[in-house]
């Protein structure tokens, strides 16, 4: 387990990482929508989420469903989860995460990469979900089902992380380790510590209701789109900025 907690990391080019906020508010908004709403959940997962069999056509819902063409449930997916536990481990990471990343993008750019992120994820887990580890191994290492929605921004965050960790690496940042031990510690160690997590849980399908294969995806998509995207970043701030933040106070 990782749950990041601060990084102190200050913003150099913008009072208020906008879009960051703005997508924490939006998504619980429509989780509010999504416990309290006039659908039923099963309703809103069968109508914005993403079911891998339906987006490549070999299965169809029933009449009405799902709410938008097809191919935009990799994105409407993003925006929907399946708990509020679900909901504030997503937000934790793009509070803490998000605005440094925002603030080497700019608002725009952030929001496009964000989604971009996402989609790919969840691209990536739908791909993922036909395909079985390892020949003769038991269901329990099989990943999940194309029959089995996907819901939620864990692949749009897992971007966001890895284009944090591209900018600054060397940063210390506090979180929560194995359960809740609190550490300090530089963002590579952590979020080394949580993408070696990924990979492990994909590997060994150690739960095939968390979509491990859209972190992976989200995660190399927001490798790869970084250097493309990033238009504020300045290596000697992002030095300065590590160096101040690893002085004792």
């Amino acid at each position: 387990m990782f749950l990041p907690l601060h990084d102190g990391v200050p913003l150099q080019h913008m009072k208020t990482p906008v879009v960051a906020r703005s997508l924490i508010v939006a998504c619980t908004l429509i989780h509010l929508v999504f416990v309290l709403g006039p659908l039923s959940q099963d309703e809103m997962v069968g109508g914005l989420g993403l079911i891998p069999a339906v987006l490549f056509g070999l299965e169809f819902l029933p009449e009405g469903y799902p709410f938008v063409p097809v191919w935009m449930t990799l994105f409407t997916n993003i925006f929907l989860h399946g708990s509020w536990f679900h909901l504030i481990g997503n937000m934790l990471f793009l509070w803490v995460f998000g605005d440094n990343v925002e603030d080497a993008m700019g608002h725009l750019r952030f929001l496009v990469f964000f989604v971009l992120c996402g989609a790919i994820a969840s691209f990536v887990h739908a791909v993922a979900s036909f395909t079985i580890v390892g020949a003769g191994t038991p269901e329990s290492f099989m990943l999940p089902t194309p029959q089995r929605p996907l819901i939620g921004a864990s692949g749009g965050v897992a971007g966001v992380v890895a284009a944090y960790v591209i900018l600054y690496p060397r940063v210390r940042i506090w979180a929560l380790f194995l359960g809740g031990i609190p550490l300090r510690l530089p963002a590579y160690w952590a979020i080394g510590f949580w993408l070696a997590v990924q990979l492990a849980s994909a590997i060994l399908g150690s739960d095939d209701g968390v979509g491990w294969f859209a972190h992976l995806g989200g995660f190399v998509a927001g490798a790869i789109l970084i250097p493309l995207m990033r238009h504020r970043y300045d290596p000697v701030l992002a030095r300065a900025a590590a160096q101040e933040l690893q002085t004792p106070r």
